[in-house]
Parts: C-alpha cells; sequence; structure tokens
C-alpha cells in the first residue's frame, strides 16, 4: 500500500530531520509539482526544518523554497545560482573528483555523491562507486559531500567514516514500518540526537539524507514525491 508521502514527511521531522528534498515524479505536471512542495515547505516551516526541491527551479522558487538539487540534466548549477536567492541552497550531483571540482566551481552548496551502494529507489543509475569512491571525493572538494544510494543506518556510519558529512535515504524510511523511529536511527548512526517524540506511521518518501545538523552541517536531507 502506497503511502501518503506528508504523514512521512511529518514523521521524518518530529524524529529531528532538519532538511526535506522534494521530488516530484516526472509524471507530475507543474501545478501537482507546485502542491507537493508548497505542502511539504509548510511542513518544513512548521518543524524548522530547510526544504528543497529536486530538478525545478520554477517550482522552489514559486513556493519559497530554501534552494534545489540540480543533476547533471537539469539547469546548470551556475544558471541557477544567477537566477536564485544569494542564499539559497544549491545541490550538485557527482560521482568523481573532477565533476565535484566543477561542480564546486560552477557554485554548488553541497554535492550528492553516489550510488555508493546499488538500489532500487531509481532505475538508470551508473555502478555504485563504493566507499573508496565516495572518500575520494570527499578528499577532492572543500563542500558537504552527502553519500547517497543504497543507504541503511549501518552504511550510513560507513559513509561518516569515508568523509561524507551526511546520506540522502530514501527506502530506509519511506519503506520502513515506523518511518519516525527509522529517522531517529540513522540520525544516531552519522552522530546525531534525534527528537524524543510520539512515533508516526504511514506515509511515503523519496529520499532522505542525514548527516550533521542543517546546512552547511547537513542534518537529515530527505526527498518526498517519487520512489
Amino acid at each position: 500500500m502506497l503511502r501518503d508521502p506528508l504523514i512521512v514527511v511529518a514523521a521524518a521531522l518530529a524524529a529531528g530531520a532538519r532538511l526535506i528534498q522534494v521530488r516530484p515524479e516526472d509524471h507530475y505536471n507543474d501545478r501537482a509539482a507546485f502542491d507537493l512542495a508548497t505542502a511539504v515547505a509548510a511542513l518544513c516551516d512548521e518543524y524548522g526544518a530547510l526544504c528543497l526541491v529536486n530538478d525545478r527551479v520554477h517550482i522552489a522558487q514559486a513556493v519559497g523554497a530554501d534552494g534545489v538539487h540540480l543533476g547533471a540534466e537539469d539547469l546548470p548549477i551556475d544558471a541557477a545560482r544567477r537566477i536564485l536567492p544569494a542564499a539559497s541552497i544549491i545541490g550538485g550531483t557527482s560521482r568523481d573528483p573532477e565533476s565535484a571540482r566543477a561542480a564546486r566551481r560552477a557554485g554548488a552548496t553541497y554535492l550528492g555523491v553516489g550510488p555508493v551502494w546499488g538500489t532500487t529507489t531509481k532505475t538508470g543509475l551508473p555502478q555504485p562507486i563504493g566507499l573508496d569512491g565516495l572518500a575520494a571525493v570527499c578528499e577532492a572538494v572543500d563542500l558537504p559531500v552527502i553519500a547517497i544510494g543504497g543507504i541503511t543506518a549501518e552504511r550510513a556510519a560507513l559513509c561518516r567514516e569515508a568523509g561524507a558529512h551526511g546520506v540522502a535515504v530514501v527506502g530506509a524510511i519511506a519503506s520502513a514500518g515506523d518511518p519516525n523511529q527509522a529517522t531517529a536511527e540513522l540520525l544516531e548512526a552519522v552522530g546525531e540526537s534525534p527528537t524524543v517524540t510520539r512515533a508516526a506511521t504511514g506515509g511515503e518518501i523519496a529520499a532522505a539524507s542525514v548527516g550533521p545538523e542543517a546546512l552547511p552541517d547537513i542534518g537529515i536531507l530527505r526527498g518526498v514525491g517519487d520512489a
């Protein structure tokens, strides 16, 4: 059974998530993406968390999000930097030191790096780079690196040891029987203290990330929308 993504977002935020990434599915038209992002942004405001929108810069602008995450086929980072407010968070995507340095020069605030392990959350991804590949990127740039792909609480700790600032998570929270508890376990795995709160049930989320605090000390980044 599919969960209401907003229920899972609320559960993650209640557990201590500090950043949510809205990831509308490709078939979402702009109105559907706008409605989803508006609802998530409101929840983030309620909990004092940051909200990013994946890919769609104009949706991020329209809902007043804190920033965007951009992939290789999205608007270039430097172009987004020119049109977004100066304080906007702009995440870039990388899997090797060269592309990481290019994203840094273009003005990225942080990097999503991976997939570190194989994942079924998204199809068509390149081969996993492993912990050695993650460590190489972490050593190459002075930006927060967020590890993505196949992340569990145990693997989150390994990513931190490899130099990652945090981890991006989808299934470990979205598919959990208790998303609130799953978020708390991920927070503990990366050295953060979860919020003591009631467990929330239901909900579906697309991605999340955990690491230290909030950007530039990124805490939990999780995305909602696609699965």
